[in-house]
This record gives C-alpha cells, sequence and structure tokens, in this order.
C-alpha cells in the first residue's frame, strides 16, 4: 500500500513538472515572437530599446 501510494505521489509530481515545463515553454515562444516583432516593428525615429 505504501509502495502504491509512493507511486501516485511520484507520479503526480512528474505530471505536474511536466506540465509546468510545457507551459513554460509556451510562454517562452510568447515572448520571442514579441521580441521579433519588436524588431520589425520599429519607432519611425532611433531604436524601441536603449541599449
Amino acid at each position: 500500500m505504501c509502495l502504491l501510494i509512493g507511486f501516485l505521489i511520484l507520479t503526480a509530481a512528474l505530471f505536474g513538472f511536466g506540465a509546468a515545463l510545457h507551459a513554460l515553454w509556451w510562454v517562452a515562444l510568447a515572448f520571442l515572437v514579441i521580441w521579433l516583432l519588436g524588431f520589425l516593428v520599429r519607432p519611425r525615429r532611433g531604436r524601441w530599446y536603449y541599449w
């Protein structure tokens, strides 16, 4: 019984980690698209960043 509970806890932890990693990939992809759009859609004068 303890082995089953341990297995279920481990499975839930790994599933949660995998779901969080999957969500972070989508967030990173969204930031990459926004960053690339910033280079394409520039203001008329100067750069849109200050470094």
